[in-house]
C-alpha cells in the first residue's frame, strides 16, 4: 500500500509565488501583491499567505524593504548550485560511479525519511545504498529510499546496478514526473554499519544531506541521504548580506 501526503498550504502558495516570479509575472524589482490581495485572490487565510512569504524571503526570492513593501529578489544566484547537487542524485548512473551498490532491501522507513515521505512509523520501504569511492577511498554513502507503491513495475528492487539515475527510470516506468528537490543539511555521528562501509575513526561526525525529490503537487518521490566524511569535506558558500 502506498502513502500519500500533500504538501502544506503556505508552501504549495509559495511554490506558486516563485513560479510567477521566474515566469515574469512578478518581475525582479516590483512588489509583490499585498497580504490582503494574495488572501482575496488565491482564497487562502493571513497566517498561510504571511507563512509563503516568510518562506520565499528566507529562500532569497523575495525581500522586505521598509516603508516599500516586498520586493522581488528574482532568482537567486544559489539555487542553480543547490539544484545541481540534488540533480546529481537523481541523474547518477550506477553503473558508471566509482563504487559499489552495497544492499538493495525492504526496510523499515528511518525517522528523518519517514516524515518526507509522508510515511507511518514502521512502513516498509525500499532502500538502493551505494557507497562511492575516489582512489579506493570511501567518500559518501548515497541511501536512497522509494515507497513501495513506486517500487513495483520498476528494476529498483534488483541488486544489479542500475544504467540509468532513478529520475529517468521511474518517469519512464510509473509516468510520474519530478518537479523540484528540497534539501536538509545536518551532521550527526554514523551508525554502526555506516561508520564501517565509510571507513571512519571512532567519533568522526558525517554531514548528512537530505535530498527530497517530489511532484509537482509536493508528493516527495524519492528521498536520498548522502552521508559524507566530515573529516574529508570542505564545503563552501556564498550569500548576499541585506
Amino acid at each position: 500500500m502506498g502513502y500519500e501526503v500533500e504538501a502544506p498550504k503556505y508552501v504549495r502558495l509559495a511554490q506558486t509565488i516563485q513560479g510567477r516570479i521566474e515566469d515574469g509575472t512578478y518581475p525582479p524589482g516590483t512588489r509583490v501583491p499585498s497580504e490582503n490581495q494574495l488572501v482575496q485572490a488565491f482564497g487562502m487565510s493571513r497566517p498561510t499567505v504571511v507563512r509563503a512569504l516568510e518562506l520565499l524571503k528566507r529562500d532569497g526570492w523575495l525581500e522586505s524593504r521598509q516603508g516599500y513593501g516586498t520586493i522581488v529578489r528574482g532568482r537567486p544566484v544559489d539555487v542553480e548550485e543547490r539544484e545541481r547537487r540534488g540533480r546529481g542524485v537523481l541523474t547518477r548512473d550506477e553503473s558508471r560511479t566509482p563504487g559499489r551498490l552495497v544492499e538493495v532491501a525492504e526496510v523499515p522507513v528511518p525517522t528523518r525519511v519517514a516524515s518526507a515521505l509522508g510515511l507511518p512509523k514502521r512502513a516498509q520501504v525500499l532502500m538502493r545504498r551505494l557507497l562511492v569511492e575516489e582512489d579506493g577511498e570511501a567518500v559518501e554513502l548515497l541511501s536512497s529510499y522509494f515507497p513501495a507503491g513506486l517500487v513495483e513495475g520498476t528494476d529498483l528492487a534488483s541488486a544489479d546496478a542500475l544504467e540509468s539515475g532513478t529520475r529517468a527510470h521511474l518517469e519512464a516506468r510509473k509516468k510520474v514526473r519530478f518537479d523540484h528537490v528540497t534539501e536538509r543539511v545536518s551532521a550527526r555521528l554514523p551508525d554502526a554499519a555506516e561508520r564501517e562501509l565509510l571507513d571512519l575513526p571512532d567519533g568522526v561526525p558525517v554531514l548528512s544531506v537530505l535530498v527530497i525529490a517530489c511532484d509537482a503537487s509536493g508528493r516527495a518521490l524519492q528521498v536520498s541521504d548522502v552521508l559524507l566524511p566530515a573529516d574529508r569535506q570542505e564545503l563552501e558558500d556564498t550569500y548576499r548580506l541585506n
